[in-house]
């Protein structure tokens, strides 16, 4: 039921807030194609394509028939979507401070370093 419900209200919104509701004509086009292959045996699905839908084509006895086809001609259909959303007050609260732990850990004996060790480290290179 639900993928039903989810699949309808899809439809309904996409043949209403886009141009998806042109599709509905297509049963006149293949009616009109079959009219223009009646006339000429030859024409192709594409050559009735290109002989209606573009730009450089001119306007033809059955103009107004032509206009019915779909993506045709802009039926100015008027769309309003009003979106009604609900202001909430949220409140963001602040991050937990975070504290080092409260140990501290020494890494060296600061008073147990001998200037005997200190004074190794200035001493002039020596001949090998």
């Amino acid at each position: 039921m639900k993928r039903f419900l989810s699949i309808s209200l899809l439809s309904i919104f996409l043949v209403s807030a886009t141009e998806l509701y042109q599709l509905v004509k297509l049963p006149l086009m293949v009616e009109h194609f079959k009219e223009h292959r009646q006339e000429d045996k030859d024409m192709t699905l594409w050559a009735f394509l290109c002989m209606h839908y573009d730009y450089a084509a001119k306007p033809d006895e059955d103009y107004a028939k032509d206009m019915t086809l779909p993506f045709k001609a802009n039926d100015s259909m008027i769309n309003a979507t009003i979106a009604d959303f609900v202001p909430t007050t949220f409140y963001i609260s602040p991050a937990k401070k975070t504290y080092a732990s409260s140990v501290q850990f020494v890494t060296f004996d600061e008073q147990h370093i001998s200037s005997s060790f200190l004074s190794n480290i200035w001493q002039p290179p020596k001949s090998c």
